[in-house]
């Protein structure tokens, strides 16, 4: 898969834009995306990120935002595929800047969402690629 250019998409990150979007999109989107953007959202607040991996993780917050994408979000099923792609990708380049701490929020704010069962399933986000499975 062609990722895009993330940057293009950093002027559509906001605060109030993902904060919105999550909330309207987290039970059709599924506990794996919604706990993929809050562990990129709180990772912008670490100090242990550099700059050019905070524009990274801004640029695909932006790209989850944005209407306009590989895969229209109106589409059943596919479109947000691509979202999860694209913040998977991003999660799993900052990973080792991830610590427990971003991992708690996290899951906390995710547990607002969700139940038990689907808490469950965000944490084996990477199950589907077993050689790289950093949670």
């Amino acid at each position: 898969m062609n990722l895009p250019d993330f940057s293009k998409y950093a002027d559509n990150f906001s605060v109030k834009g993902f904060t919105e979007k999550i909330g309207r999109i987290a039970k059709r989107a599924g506990s794996k995306l919604v706990y993929a953007s809050l562990l990129l959202y709180y990772t912008l607040e670490s100090k242990n990120i550099p700059t050019k991996e905070k524009a990274i993780i801004i640029g695909a917050l932006g790209y989850l935002i944005s209407p306009l994408d590989l895969v229209p979000d109106a589409i059943p099923l596919a479109g947000l595929g691509d979202d999860l792609a694209v913040l998977t990708f991003v999660l799993q380049r900052v990973w080792s800047g991830i610590d427990d701490d971003i991992k708690s929020k996290a899951r906390e704010k995710l547990s607002q969402w969700f139940d038990e069962d689907e808490l469950e399933g965000a944490e084996h986000l990477f199950d589907d690629n077993p050689d790289d499975n950093p949670v």
